[in-house]
């Protein structure tokens, strides 16, 4: 079992945060609410560790 990781972990934030705006740009809200979905589901079976998927979960909604 991993624990989730909240250190710095991109060799380059800003190209990362860069390509996520991009991939936002042009498309409607409801298709961008798509994107994310998919874009979650995706990156939590990469990750493969429910208990760290859960401590992200936990974590995210309590930064909003």
């Amino acid at each position: 079992m991993s624990s989730l990781n909240t250190e710095p972990n991109l060799p380059n934030p800003d190209a990362a945060y860069e390509a996520l705006v991009e991939a936002h740009r042009g498309i409607s809200e409801t298709e961008s609410a798509a994107l994310n979905a998919r874009l979650v589901l995706i990156l939590s079976n990469h990750i493969g560790d429910l208990s760290v998927l859960k401590s992200a979960i936990s974590l995210a909604k309590k930064a909003g």
